[in-house]
C-alpha cells in the first residue's frame, strides 16, 4: 500500500526505515520524503511508526500489517 502518493513511498519502505533506526516522522521525511509535500500521509506514516516500535525484529516489523 502506498503511504505517500507524492513521493511514491510504500508501507513496506516505511517499515524498513523503522527497522534501520528511523524513529520519528522527521526521520521519515529526511530519508524518504514522507510528509514533505502535501502532508496527507503524516497520520498514516506516524501510525506505522507507532505500530513498528513494538516489533522486535525485521520479520515482525514487516509482518505487522499482515
Amino acid at each position: 500500500m502506498y503511504v505517500c502518493i507524492c513521493q511514491a513511498v510504500t508501507e513496506r519502505q516505511v517499515r524498513e526505515a523503522v527497522e534501520k533506526g528511523v524513529s520519528n516522522l522527521r526521520g521519515l521525511r529526511e530519508h524518504l520524503g514522507v510528509a514533505a509535500d502535501c502532508g496527507r500521509c503524516a497520520r498514516c506514516a506516524h501510525g506505522i511508526l507507532k505500530e513498528c516500535r513494538n516489533c522486535p525484529s525485521r520479520e515482525e516489523a514487516l509482518a505487522c500489517s499482515a
